[in-house]
């Protein structure tokens, strides 16, 4: 019992590299870990990006006609209808033109009756052979004349009377102005927005992925959405147009996510991170990350001079409550900071989540938590930490079972407290 006493309480390094008593038989120092059951649970393969809501319908109100404004009749944040007058612009010059387009129409028509007229009588004369051809053929010549002098009148009148109406910039449909890019006495024209009006009916957004998300992502495909630095997705929606070639300068496919449900502070021109769901799988084994341990190996190719990087992951999960087992991992699909696990490990296996990366296979381990045994013989409450003395436990379990051993005057029952005194610690 003493030279048991004497070995459990030695500190110093062994030789084996482990504290304790080394060699076959010696006491090692068991690391504490905290473990964790293997379940199955629900894991989503996601593309994440960002995007600026805008409303579906966003039409921008250009004029038709190079000139001035006079008048706003409607301002950034007004609820307008189609047809209703925006602005005016000035309407002096194109007011005069229709009137002078008016006079002509008038003499055009005048000189269209007359020829008419002429033309009708020239066509008695020469059935009674009192005119000649010649005649007629001139009279006819100057009615069609005229008859086309006539429409023409009427073209540009028509147009003279549009152009006055553009003078009056309309909404062209229903929604809320968003912007107002213009001011009493700009000059504006054709192509140059005044206004942007929206629909506020419906939102979307708009986000550019590159090839490989691009390519794996389908209309009709859900989607959840949080504001940029947001906490909570608390918006969703749904893939509704993909864009059918890439950006030839960046690469990049538009993806439109049209939203189906707002969540609070989501107005136009709001920075959005999406969530596309590409693939869920509602029963997979997953596993927190920080669980895995990785191994990476550089590997040179001397005949082709590269050099690059493997990668394999192992976790450990506990064989009974003393000894940890490494198991090699080949993962899945991997959503934030949960992987699922393809092989490896099995539901309702103990992994170790703490302190696995001081582990082997092999290794020794205490459970934090778990029932200890107290200086009585008896399973107690306290955890154990690596700090925690060692020796002092061994003692008493090899003393009690020492006590429980067959006494042989061969000295055997030494031996065998040995022995069951190290299994139990």
């Amino acid at each position: 019992m003493l030279f048991i006493w004497s070995c459990s309480g030695n500190d110093e390094e062994a030789p084996s590299g482990r504290p304790g008593f080394g060699g076959p038989g010696g006491f090692t120092r068991a690391t504490t870990v905290e473990v964790r059951r293997v379940q199955r649970g629900e894991i989503s393969e996601q593309i994440r990006s960002f995007g600026t809501v805008r409303a579906q319908d966003n039409v921008r109100v250009t004029p038709q006609v190079n000139m001035d404004i006079v008048a706003i009749r409607a301002d950034l944040g007004d609820t307008v209808r189609a047809g209703q007058v925006l602005a005016l612009l000035r309407d002096e010059p194109f007011a005069e033109t229709v009137r002078r387009d008016e006079a002509q129409l008038q003499q055009a028509q005048g000189a269209m009756e007359r020829d008419s007229v002429n033309f009708s009588r020239q066509q008695e004369l020469f059935a009674l052979d009192l005119v000649s051809q010649a005649e007629l053929d001139a009279a006819r010549t100057t009615y069609l004349s005229s008859r086309a002098a006539l429409q023409n009148a009427r073209a540009a009148l028509s147009v003279s009377r549009q152009n006055l109406s553009y003078t009056r910039i309309t909404s062209p449909v229903n929604g809320v102005i968003t912007r107002r890019l213009a001011s009493p006495g700009d000059v504006v024209g054709p192509g140059q927005p005044v206004y942007e009006i929206s629909n506020l009916a419906g939102y979307e957004v708009r986000v550019n992925l590159p090839l490989r998300d691009w390519a794996r992502t389908e209309v009709g495909q859900p989607v959840e959405m949080r504001l940029s630095g947001g906490v909570d997705f608390n918006s969703s929606g749904v893939v509704t147009r993909i864009s059918p070639e890439l950006d030839p300068v960046t690469g990049l496919g538009e993806v439109v996510i049209s939203v189906t449900n707002r969540g609070n502070g989501m107005f136009p021109g709001v920075l959005l991170e999406s969530r596309i769901n590409v693939e869920t799988r509602p029963r997979a084994i997953v596993i927190p990350r920080s669980a895995m341990v990785e191994n990476v190996q550089t590997i040179i190719d001397p005949e082709s001079n590269t050099i690059r990087l493997e990668r394999s992951y192992a976790a450990f999960v506990t064989q009974g409550d003393t000894l940890a087992v490494r198991r090699d991992l080949e993962l899945g699909i991997q959503q934030g900071d949960r992987i699922e696990i393809l092989s490896g490990l099995n539901p309702r296996e103990n992994l170790i989540i703490t302190g696995q990366t001081a582990l082997e296979d092999g290794s020794s381990i205490r459970i934090s938590g778990a029932p200890r045994f107290t200086p009585g013989g008896r399973p107690g409450s306290g955890t154990v930490s690596t700090g925690d003395t060692v020796p002092s436990d061994s003692t008493v379990l090899a003393d009690s079972t020492l006590q429980e051993q067959p006494r042989r005057g061969d000295g055997s029952g030494m031996g065998q407290g040995q022995g069951t005194g190290r299994s139990r610690n």
